[in-house]
């Protein structure tokens, strides 16, 4: 359910990426205060599953060298370039990273972490600690020039606030004003190319809930219909979770989402089919 969800919400992401103002995409400045100074040359390997560990065993030194305060968010291994891609320096070979995945992530403002003569670490840091990591390699087998070997980012919330608003993400935040991974929740609208435009979905440990006031969703996919206007059971308990003026509640059978603003109190639904669309 979580990997359909963030689909949706990837799709949604994506649209508003574009291309950043204000610096360019490597930048003059300090290093992190601890560089890494692991290989840059590790072996990867690809798992079927998106768990820290498949994460980190496909991003080779790159994943080695995120300071996340969580768990890994994302992590690619080597997925190459073709012989007419490789660019002519390090830097153009990060920008080729940027043109060929779109990964939804800070496309400036990196600095140079580590230098080989055949690698270099681009690292986008926030509080002097890595949060985006992306390795550059020179002539790999049948692919000249410089491209992009391996990647890997904490997650979307450990990134300044200011990014993650334009970006089209929604972080929430607990009970002591953090923000919360995305992981353990995440929310956001669904996809124009599904025709759910005016339809939110809120992922809170695996399950999804829908607010849905027009009835976009077929009924087949949810446990129950929405409601604007409930009144919240007397059983239900605050979460902690916030993102804007909205309070999350639930009961203990985690049935519905109850979220509460200062115009009253939506049921949103549980899903029971996942919500994706070709």
């Amino acid at each position: 359910m979580r990997r359909a969800l963030w689909a949706v919400l990837a799709a949604v992401a994506m649209t508003v990426v574009g291309c950043e103002s204000g610096e360019g995409v490597v930048v003059e400045g300090t290093a992190p205060a601890t560089a890494y100074d692991g290989p840059m040359n590790v072996p990867t390997k690809e798992l079927d599953e998106h768990t820290p560990r498949a994460l980190r065993l496909a991003s080779g030194a790159a994943g080695r060298a995120l300071e996340c305060a969580g768990e890994i968010h994302n992590g690619n291994g080597p997925d190459g370039w073709s012989r007419d891609d490789g660019g002519d320096s390090p830097e153009e070979g990060l920008e080729l990273y940027f043109d060929l995945f779109d990964p939804g992530e800070p496309r400036s403002g990196y600095r140079v972490e580590r230098r080989e003569t055949d690698r270099v670490l681009y690292s986008y840091d926030v509080g002097g600690r890595t949060k985006v990591a992306v390795v550059v390699a020179k002539d790999q087998k049948d692919r000249p020039g410089w491209g992009p070997e391996t990647s890997a980012s904490c997650d979307p919330s450990e990134l300044p606030a200011e990014w993650t608003d334009s970006h089209g993400y929604e972080i929430w935040t607990d009970r002591a004003g953090d923000r919360v991974p995305t992981a353990e929740v995440s929310s956001g609208a669904g996809d124009d190319h599904c025709g759910w435009g005016e339809v939110h979905f809120l992922d809170l440990g695996g399950r999804t809930y829908a607010r849905d006031p027009e009835g976009l969703l077929e009924s087949g996919m949810l446990t129950a219909a929405y409601d604007d206007s409930v009144t919240l059971p007397a059983n239900a308990h605050d979460t902690g979770y916030r993102y804007e003026d909205q309070e999350l509640w639930l009961t203990g059978d985690r049935r519905t989402a109850y979220v509460r603003t200062g115009a009253g109190v939506e049921a949103w639904p549980l899903l029971k089919t996942q919500a994706a669309c070709m």
